[in-house]
């Protein structure tokens, strides 16, 4: 293939939707771990979090957990995504 030739991509992108909300793992890597969740909620409880029901705020979604201690970040986001759920998420445009 010669320098010249322009490549198409892969795969084709859309159009770019907003999406309200963190994801998830942004929030937890911005912790480090381990951390209670009472820490947790201090840091982090104003940052608003995806959701296949929309944006919520993570203070919202600590108070549905039980737990009170994550050992590591992904044992967090398994007792947050029971919380939430997992799935689509909704663009801004839907």
């Amino acid at each position: 293939m010669s320098d010249e030739e322009e490549e198409e991509p892969a795969v084709t992108l859309g159009e770019r939707t907003a999406v309200d909300g963190a994801p998830l793992a942004r929030v937890s890597s911005r912790l480090t771990w381990p951390k209670e969740k009472s820490e947790v909620d201090r840091l982090e409880g104003d940052s608003v979090v995806r959701t296949p029901d929309g944006p919520r705020e993570l203070s919202e979604i600590l108070a549905d957990v039980d737990e009170t201690y994550f050992e590591r970040y992904q044992e967090f986001e398994t007792h947050v995504r029971d919380v939430i759920g997992t799935g689509p998420i909704q663009t801004a445009d839907e």
